[in-house]
């Protein structure tokens, strides 16, 4: 079995348009943090702790070390995620909107397709037309439950300001392309479905009956799907199908996303197969 990750991380040095941070606490310093919040649960613990008081030294611990500890301060639409209904509005398709901990999990195990849309620069969206155009290139026949992968390669620009202006969106029908043939989700290596804001808002000034924003997440209030943003790595997978996808969302409680460490998942033969057909 090979396991290929297609999941970018959280990084608090990385290039984002919403704050990130995350507090690290060293194991040097996760003594005191231990000594402060244990004797800062009563009066007098706090009283003594003021006073230099402390129930944890480091000569009582092993290296003199205590654990780490990381606090993550992240909105779950930055790293590798799964947006669900909730996110795109209050209803979709009549009813009240899914949350990410909804999503089921015998959706997110299933086989992969990976598609080559390399080509759509990022003023443009991936129409049906060219879904249809890149599977067949590939000579496969979509069915209930594969996950679709959009290559585009935006990936590469992960960690700069272009991650959030070079790619291309999602056009409404090519969703309904995939959903029309039974696909439950499908994801694209781009931070977002909808094209880079900056086109999207100009576009919307001009005429704002015509070119509505985010006009592809709006669309999950009239048919329900999910869609992962921020994939990596898929031009490392050495085959267009004929692997597994896992994409298990965190359970974090009423949110309309949810971090996912996604991979592909190929079995020895396939793996092996696909990089002896390589020209």
């Amino acid at each position: 079995m090979k396991i290929i990750d297609l999941s970018l991380p959280i990084d608090e040095k990385a290039f984002e348009v919403h704050k990130v941070d995350i507090e690290r606490v060293s194991h040097k310093a996760g003594i005191e943090k231990f000594n402060r919040v244990i004797m800062g649960k009563t009066l007098l613990g706090r009283i003594k702790y003021a006073l230099g008081s402390r129930i944890l030294r480091k000569e009582d611990l092993p290296d003199e070390e205590f654990l780490s500890l990381e606090i993550v301060h992240s909105p779950v639409h930055v790293g590798t995620h799964l947006d669900y209904s909730f996110h795109y509005g209050s209803k979709s398709q009549n009813r009240a909107s899914k949350t990410a901990e909804e999503i089921p999990l015998e959706w997110c195990y299933c086989d992969g397709v990976k598609l080559d849309l390399t080509y759509k620069k990022p003023a443009e969206v991936i129409t049906a037309d060219d879904i249809e155009k890149a599977i067949k290139k590939i000579n496969y026949t979509l069915k209930t439950q594969d996950i679709v992968l959009l290559h585009t390669g935006a990936d590469k620009l992960y960690g700069s300001p272009k991650y959030f202006t070079d790619y291309p969106g999602v056009d409404i029908s090519a969703i309904d392309y995939l959903l029309d043939r039974g696909v439950k989700i499908f994801g694209t290596d781009t931070m977002g479905i909808d094209r880079p804001y900056k086109y999207m808002l100009l576009a919307f000034l001009k005429d704002k009956k015509n070119n509505p924003l985010y006009p592809s997440h709006f669309y999950g209030r009239k048919r329900e799907f999910i869609h992962i943003e921020r994939l990596a790595n898929l031009d490392k997978l050495p085959q267009a199908f004929g692997f597994k996808i896992n994409c298990f969302p965190v359970r974090i409680k009423g949110t309309g996303a949810a971090w996912a460490r996604v991979v592909a998942i190929l079995n020895e033969d396939s793996a092996q197969s696909a990089e002896s057909s390589k020209p």
